[in-house]
């Protein structure tokens, strides 16, 4: 498929990509490999490094500089050990974007502008997204009930007109139920400047998600609806790939000592000192105690991402994976996402103007 003509946004602008598409940063799945590709691709890749230290956090950027000359960004969920550390060596090594989460990121800003990068915050309110825009960020990506992971109580088809029609001069990337071309028309009338797409990217050949979970993700018997969505998990309300594993999480919450000893065992897996994890628990409970919990779901997530294996693991996944039903190149999805969109909007163009012959399967434009 010859390439499709560069799309003109207020993303595309601010992050000089060809098209108005961005790879979220999902831990074990969003490295230099599926960054780059989609970078090469025309969108924008952001590097997951919640699982990383600092070493590996600037190898792997410099990796991602060696298989691409495009922009790319990097995530950091600032709540989480470690963040704090693998922004500052984002900033070192003047990634073009960085993309702050679940913290104030005033201090990112002033520094990533300083050298002329951007700063993209992920919010799920408009409350946050004030916030987010008085810390310095230059566009918000505002993440909605039906995404994977850490989504908010508002669904995109809500979200993204109601923040848009209150901060009308701030550039918006749509994340949560896009998944194809029709899903960026809708959101650029939505008033979206971009889409992230996490699972639709997820399961594609470049992809470091586990074979046996982009094939059931893929597959003809997977559906919008075999998703979970709660808090009982890793502590903060997430959408999961329902199994019986994932049920059981999220029905019984474990208990304290488990929580903190899980957690204890993810920082040394991850390499993350004790002494950055243990103060914070004595003096900053409740955050501290959401932390614990993510990190103790950490194993399980693991097992299903890296390991494959569904009915052990819990796999993190958006509603979207009901249109998903192929295991793609990169650069082919992007494409015909592109193409898909183009179709899209010239249909609806034609149906806001008289211009549709006959509606039928075809959807034939006069």
């Amino acid at each position: 498929m010859p390439a499709a003509h560069v799309i003109s946004t207020r993303i595309t602008s601010l992050f000089g990509c060809r098209y108005p598409i961005v790879l979220p940063g999902m831990s074990w799945i969003s490295d230099p490999t599926l960054v780059a590709s989609v970078s090469n691709a025309g969108g924008v890749g952001i590097l997951a490094t919640g699982p990383l230290n600092e070493e590996e956090t600037r190898n792997a950027i410099r990796e991602i500089r060696s298989r691409t000359s495009e922009p790319f960004g990097i995530g950091a969920t600032l709540l989480m050990p470690g963040a704090t550390e693998n922004a500052k060596v984002a900033i070192e090594e003047r990634v073009p974007i960085v993309n702050v989460s679940l913290g104030k990121g005033d201090w990112v800003a002033d520094a990533v502008h300083e050298y002329g990068g951007k700063v993209l915050a992920t919010v799920t309110n408009a409350q946050h997204a004030r916030s987010a825009i008085d810390s310095g960020a230059d566009a918000l990506m505002l993440t909605g009930h039906e995404a994977a992971a850490h989504g908010g109580d508002v669904t995109s088809l809500v979200l993204v007109p109601s923040v848009s029609q209150r901060f009308p001069e701030v550039p918006i990337v749509a994340a949560g139920g896009f998944a194809d071309g029709r899903g960026l028309a809708g959101a650029i009338s939505l008033g979206a400047d971009a889409v992230a797409m996490g699972s639709r990217f997820a399961i594609t050949r470049e992809s470091s998600l586990a074979q046996q979970m982009k094939e059931i993700v893929s597959s003809a018997d997977s559906t919008e609806s075999d998703t979970l969505y709660g808090k009982n998990f890793d502590g903060i309300p997430a959408r999961v790939l329902k199994s019986g594993e994932s049920t059981r999480l999220m029905n019984n919450p474990a208990s304290l000592p488990v929580v903190i000893y899980r957690a204890f065992n993810a920082a040394r897996k991850m390499n993350i000192p004790l002494y950055k994890v243990l103060p914070g628990l004595i003096t900053q409970w409740e955050k501290m105690y959401i932390i614990a919990q993510f990190g103790a779901a950490t194993e399980s997530i693991m097992k299903a991402t890296v390991e494959g294996s569904h009915e052990e693991g819990v796999q993190f996944i958006g509603q979207s994976q009901g249109l998903i039903g192929d295991i793609p190149t990169v650069d082919e999805l992007v494409q015909r996402i592109i193409s898909e969109a183009r179709d899209a909007s010239s249909l609806s163009y034609a149906t806001f103007n008289g211009k549709i012959s006959h509606r039928n399967s075809d959807q034939s434009v006069a």
